[in-house]
């Protein structure tokens, strides 16, 4: 069978939330169409949820039971509910039967740690815009406020009567680390320091935090952290790759990843010194880590258990044994593919205007159809901190079996490639990521494609750079396909979720201080440039990037006589998570393209 576009959507793929000292998974799997929770054990894996959306979860420490994470079609108001696993039930559960834990639907509640008897969130419902992190105890109610000080809280570490946490700093992708202490709350980090700290772990003695950071260094590594001074040591650091790294519980080993142009190499570590043990020979090269689940520790520190996927490996559960380094995969999801093999990308790096060597990978029809071959789609990622990798993407793999070549750079602003790299775009230099854009329309010549048969797609800022792309470059684009996209900059963040705002003006910058440049920056200002048809896809309850950015770049490009497309879900958010939706609306994206890259 060919990998047509349906039968790429309908793969199911599995990922990691949670690990028990037995080797028992909870995992994500989206065979019903969006991800509901199943467990995995003895080879066996039972279903535990059939929610209406997406969800997630974790399991509470020492009880058969799940605290569960979900929200309503998109909106991302996530509420928290318990799952009983020590009762009998006849098959997976629907939201009447779980028990409310923390249900407010007007507000944002997000899951930040679980422990013994008690769970740790953040949320908004103070004034819809900050964001306050409580501890509750899941028997009784009761709640704890542990901080309220203003912010987006990222990540939280629990320790006793300490809580050390992490709030956007004042640059962009930097955060600031705060502990919190008998009511006391101080910064281990400056506010205007440009350095990221992430994965934030407390050692079980309380003596010091493991965090990810590139404190003063272009690329990030491990470091343990005084919590009370501040004072860092390194402990597995890296010239050449960004690394992240997750503590075992007991605090002797470190799951590191290197960050290899989008491949993940992974190997235990002595948390001590730092010293290589084991190398994790994973299935193939493929990623592990953000923007999937981040790889979590049973609570004895026996097993991780990671999300991974690979360009033909759609997602599966691998489970590692912390003394050898064995990796064990739970899932199969190749296996549906049925001897059909995706294609793989080639690395290059392509030549830019000021003579940076821009990431890109390469995917190429095995045997190209004559009306397309010569074609080309360049697909940008979100973020636009985020960076695409050596995952299983349907779309490109359906892009390039109906004959297209695929383009897949990571632009500046990307992150996986330094500091320096993801810090190019900020601010008012926004336009240099689009710059990049005619460069690699300029390299097409190059490896034999047809620069007058070249399109864009994008989601998130992905569909940002989509319609700049159009708007500022309008002769070197043949179609654009939008999904979720930015087409203004001012109404963006005008409208987006209150709490949202201030996050991103760290990036793209300030409306009391950058209006000017944030208007010159936005697609909508240069509508009447744009001279290629377009296709719009959005979320009516997205709150990140609102239903109004779609509507009005739709709407400006049909005034102009331009084929527009604009599919509205109503059931959705930012991004598609439903499979039906996804099944509506990627076929006739890729229809489009097809009619307007086709051979003249």
């Amino acid at each position: 069978m060919a990998l047509d576009i349906v039968r790429l959507l309908e793969l199911t793929s599995w990922r990691a939330f949670d690990v028990t000292g037995t080797g028992r998974v909870l995992a994500g799997s989206d065979e019903s169409g969006s991800t509901q929770l199943v467990e995995l054990a003895d080879g066996a894996s039972t279903r535990l949820t059939a929610l209406s959306g997406a969800v997630t979860g974790r399991y509470l420490p020492g009880e058969r039971a799940v605290v569960v994470q979900h929200d309503t079609d998109g909106d991302e108001r996530g509420q928290l509910s318990l799952l009983r696993l020590d009762q009998p039930r006849p098959g997976p559960v629907r939201l009447p039967e779980l028990y409310p834990l923390v249900r407010d639907p007007e507000h944002v509640h997000r899951l930040l740690d679980v422990l013994p008897g008690r769970i740790v969130y953040s949320t908004n419902r103070r004034n819809g815009v900050d964001f306050d992190v409580i501890v509750r105890e899941v028997a009784t109610g009761e709640e704890h406020v542990v901080y309220d000080q203003g912010g987006m809280v990222l990540e939280v570490a629990a320790d006793g009567d300490r809580t050390a946490l992490t709030v956007p700093g004042g640059p962009p992708m930097s955060d600031q680390l705060v502990m919190v202490e008998a009511g006391r709350v101080r910064t281990l980090t400056g506010r205007e320091v440009a350095a990221r700290h992430t994965d934030i772990h407390w050692l079980p003695d309380g003596s010091g935090l493991i965090t990810t950071t590139n404190f003063e260094r272009d690329r990030t590594g491990v470091a343990r952290i005084d919590p009370d001074t501040g004072t860092r040591t390194w402990l597995v650091t890296s010239d050449e790759h960004d690394l992240t790294g997750w503590p075992s519980p007991d605090g002797s080993t470190l799951l590191v990843q290197a960050n290899d142009d989008g491949a993940g190499r992974l190997a235990l570590h002595d948390a001590a010194t730092g010293e290589r043990r084991h190398e994790v020979h994973l299935p193939a090269d493929g990623w592990c880590a953000f923007p999937l689940p981040q790889p979590v520790w049973s609570p004895d520190s026996r097993f991780v258990a990671l999300t991974f996927t690979a360009p033909a490996i759609p997602g599966d559960v691998l489970l590692v044994d912390a003394t050898t380094g064995e990796c064990r995969a739970l899932t199969d999801s190749a296996a549906q593919l049925a001897g059909e093999l995706p294609v793989q990308p080639t690395t290059h790096r392509v030549p830019t205007r000021d003579g940076e060597r821009l990431p890109c990978f390469r995917y190429s029809p095995a045997e190209p159809d004559p009306q397309l071959a010569g074609s080309a789609v360049l697909i940008v990622h979100g973020g636009p901190e985020s960076q695409s990798v050596r995952g299983f993407n349907p779309i490109v793999q359906a892009l390039v079996a109906q004959g297209h070549e695929v383009l897949v750079p990571n632009v500046r602003g990307s992150t996986g490639y330094g500091k320096r790299w993801y810090s190019a775009d900020d601010g008012r230099n926004r336009l240099e990521a689009v710059a990049d854009l005619a460069d690699l329309h300029d390299w097409l010549p190059a490896i034999g494609l047809d620069p007058r048969r070249a399109a864009l797609w994008g989601g998130s800022y992905g569909g940002y750079m989509v319609l700049a792309g159009l708007a500022f470059q309008p002769k070197r684009w043949a179609a654009g396909v939008d999904i979720v996209g930015i087409s203004s900059l001012v109404t963006f963040l005008q409208n987006t979720a209150p709490y949202r705002r201030a996050h991103r003006e760290r990036e793209y910058g300030s409306l009391a201080t950058d209006a000017d440049f944030l208007h010159e920056a936005s697609p909508l200002t240069e509508v009447a440039a744009i001279a290629a048809p377009l296709f719009v896809l959005h979320g009516a309850n997205d709150p990140r990037v609102p239903l109004s950015e779609a509507e009005q770049i739709a709407a400006a490009v049909r005034a102009k006589g331009l084929e527009c497309e604009l599919l509205v879900y109503p059931d959705e958010g930012h991004g598609l998570a439903k499979r039906p939706n996804r099944l509506d609306a990627y076929p006739k994206a890729l229809a489009f393209l097809a009619r307007h890259l086709t051979r003249p």
